[in-house]
């Protein structure tokens, strides 16, 4: 079974060499990662060809900061092209423990066409944030729980593995969200179309290097992409 992690990078060189080491590191089989490069002015491209000399890394580039629902579509039709079983997402930042990755695919090996790395569930938890942004994060995972009738509770994971059967069925080029309302919409499609979906508890850590790319834009799209969800549109 052929894995592809998809990492969306912009100005995270720091955290290439780390990151790819230690996901290659596990013990996962036929494992490959494709990396979508916003353009970086620090060069993260330079860190991820070097590493490529190394481990089976693809790296796609576009020519601009175009955003994570943009780069995370541009990588998953990749890796449908490679011919992948599982699809992963995960950031760059190393937020996310590489060595969740087989957990999450062992549940997908049970026949979960969507595992998630959750944080609110029992036994996840962030570490690293202050009050704000645990208030942020609760109030709009309350929202859009409760506007979209959504099941899952942690609904803004970036961290999760696709059976590429749900990316063939929601069709990627209607998907309008770009920022973190992507996770959202790419849920909502996933549970209405009736793929099971199961949670993991995960530790999730504030970034190191670098910093948050969230911004108002962000907080504006996520508004507008709930209400087009609810109203069909």
């Amino acid at each position: 079974m052929k894995t592809i992690i998809i990492v969306p990078t912009y100005n995270e060189r720091e955290n290439i060499p780390e990151l790819v080491e230690r996901i290659f590191s596990t013990h996962v089989i036929d494992l490959h990662l494709i990396f979508v490069d916003d353009n970086s002015p620090d060069n993260t491209a330079g860190a991820i060809k070097k590493m490529a000399e190394k481990y089976p890394i693809t790296l796609l580039t576009q020519p601009k900061k175009s955003g994570l629902g943009s780069a995370y579509i541009l990588g998953f039709k990749k890796a449908i092209e490679m011919e992948a079983d599982y699809i992963f997402e995960m950031d760059a930042d190393l937020s996310h423990n590489p060595k969740d990755i087989e957990y999450m695919l062992d549940k997908a090996n049970q026949g979960y066409n969507l595992v998630i790395g959750s944080r609110k569930i029992t036994g996840g938890k962030i570490v690293g944030w202050n009050w704000w942004r645990h208030f942020m994060s609760k109030s709009a995972m309350y929202f859009a729980r409760w506007f979209l009738s959504l099941k899952t509770q942690d609904v803004t994971s970036g961290f999760r593995c696709y059976h590429r059967q749900v990316l063939q069925a929601i069709n990627l080029d209607e998907i309008t969200s770009n920022g973190y309302a992507f996770q959202e919409e790419m849920l909502y499609l996933a549970e209405k179309k009736h793929f099971s979906i199961c949670e993991v508890p995960v530790s999730f850590y504030d970034r190191r290097h670098g910093k948050s790319k969230l911004n108002k834009l962000d907080i504006y799209e996520f508004f507008r992409v709930m209400l087009k969800l609810k109203c069909g549109k």
